[in-house]
């Protein structure tokens, strides 16, 4: 007679041995449940990636801060190659101003979906790799109390929301090696939407830029590099334009690991809030990320 104590020890049993087979699927791979830091960083001048952090414009008293972050939870390693699985969530804020201490928020973005990894290494040590990262992603767009004025009961500007969604495959492809200017990634890549609105915005885009990373000393024992990050993407909106971003900051960690960077950027193109997709902005601005990799 089978007994719930027996079922528990079999169940316990059957556990252990997935768990060991998981663990060393054969003589050459690994597998990792919740690896430590993170297989591909953020692109640091793309606007659409989870990272905390304030973009204060210079020009204008608005800015755009960035709650959310990536994590990775499966991993899958090989002598020279690496397999991650990961979940990100993040969402960004248009600040236009504020009241006493309460900041008025006139819109957000909100991102959720995962992401799948995969690099190889092209040499000895892992500065030299191939990466590939396709994200899947929901994106939708919002306009919120801060574009709302009480007074006159109406929205500000005559501009009422729009019901903005974009559900996405993103794949990128990069390429990280050591020079005499220092460690780069570059990077290219393209998107296609399978469900949009507006139905007037193009369901395909692309991106593309490069990093420059330079190690110019120590703080408490942890290096600090100063770096250069440029990033552009084409858009149909519908007709399709370049938007781009350059940003020169102060990372302090490793390149790609935890740790704060301060950062001034200039950026040009499709406004970064989706309700004003059809709008198009140019603006100077500094700001600060926490990286939690």
């Amino acid at each position: 007679m089978i007994t719930k104590v027996n079922i528990f020890i079999t169940a316990v049993l059957l556990v252990c041995s997935i768990g060991r087979s998981q663990s060393t699927i054969d003589s050459s791979s690994q597998f990792v449940f919740l690896p430590k830091g993170l297989h591909f960083a953020p692109l640091r001048a793309n606007i659409q990636e989870p990272r905390i952090g304030v973009f204060k414009y210079l020009n204008a008293g608005q800015m755009k801060v960035d709650i959310g972050n990536t994590i990775d939870v499966f991993g899958l390693w090989f002598p020279h190659s690496r397999f991650t699985a990961g979940i990100d969530f993040f969402a960004y804020a248009f600040v236009t101003g504020s009241q006493g201490l309460r900041l008025q928020i006139d819109a957000i973005d909100g991102f959720f979906g995962g992401n799948l990894t995969f690099s190889h290494n092209l040499g000895n040590d892992t500065t030299t790799r191939l990466y590939a990262r396709l994200r899947i992603l929901h994106h939708s767009a919002h306009l919120v109390d801060g574009h709302y004025l009480q007074s006159i009961k109406s929205w500000a500007d005559n501009r009422e929301p729009i019901p903005y969604t974009r559900d996405f495959g993103e794949l990128t492809l990069a390429h990280t090696l050591p020079t005499v200017l220092g460690n780069i990634r570059y990077y290219g890549g393209i998107s296609y939407a399978t469900l949009v609105r507006p139905a007037d915005i193009e369901r395909i885009s692309y991106l593309a830029g490069t990093e420059i990373y330079n190690d110019i000393g120590t703080v408490f024992k942890q290096p600090v590099n100063l770096y250069i990050a440029y990033s552009m993407s084409l858009v149909g909106t519908p007709v399709y334009a370049v938007s781009y971003q350059l940003q020169a900051g102060i990372k302090f960690g490793e390149q790609f690991d935890k740790g704060p960077s301060i950062y001034l950027a200039y950026y040009t193109g499709r406004h970064m809030f989706a309700e004003y997709f059809d709008q198009r902005i140019t603006t100077i601005g500094a700001g600060f990320t926490v990286d939690f990799f």
